[in-house]
């Protein structure tokens, strides 16, 4: 099955687009965007095991760590770089953005969103930490390090430089939210949401 910000971050990429996929996990976008657009494909995927399947699918892919290994590519290499569900487990957010946006020309981030109502009423009524189908994890054996909402997430995007080229905010069953909300309600009721960024 799809993730729905995959089909978001496709949306996004036009064809015969030179993309990197950072944490590109199994390969599954990767494999779609070279499918339907014809990217010209490559992935940095720390664990060996995601590594190894993205081979077994023909996709280039090298193992890497986006915490250190990103300062090995050149500035503009890549038309589209993207970081899909990743962000929260990295161990310095906004140093890997900023690496980001040397790297490609444009940088997609798409985020789970921790300031969404059902996080907030878990919290609030059940004392506990939440487990989402996009937090998935417990709190002791979660790889997610730094929780954020989608308010956090502009605010450093901003400390980096970014500009917001387009924003897509997805509800619980992954449909797009109607932008005729304050902003602030699509922090209340968007599950995860897709960046498009520029320098």
């Amino acid at each position: 099955m799809t993730r729905v910000d995959f089909d978001v971050i496709a949306s996004f990429i036009p064809g015969s687009a030179k993309v990197l996929d950072v944490g590109c996990g199994d390969g599954a976008l990767l494999q779609l965007l070279g499918e339907r657009q014809g990217v010209d494909g490559r992935g940095v995927e720390l664990s060996q095991q995601g590594v190894d399947t993205c081979l077994a699918r023909g996709l280039s892919v090298i193992q890497g760590d986006a915490d250190r290994d990103l300062v090995y590519y050149p500035d503009n290499g890549f038309d589209y770089v993207i970081l899909s569900q990743t962000l929260q487990a990295t161990r310095n957010p906004r140093q890997v953005l900023e690496e980001l946006l040397r790297i490609g020309r444009r940088v997609i981030v798409s985020i789970p969103n921790f300031g969404y109502w059902r996080v907030r009423a878990s919290l609030m009524f059940r004392g506990r930490m939440p487990v989402t189908r996009e937090l998935a994890y417990s709190w002791y054996d979660t790889p997610n390090i730094h929780f954020c909402t989608i308010a956090d997430f502009l605010t450093m995007a901003g400390e980096a430089g970014a500009k917001v080229e387009q924003e897509v905010v997805l509800n619980r069953v992954g449909e797009r939210l109607n932008y005729g909300l304050p902003r602030r309600l699509w922090n209340l009721l968007g599950q995860q949401a897709v960046f498009l960024l520029q320098r």
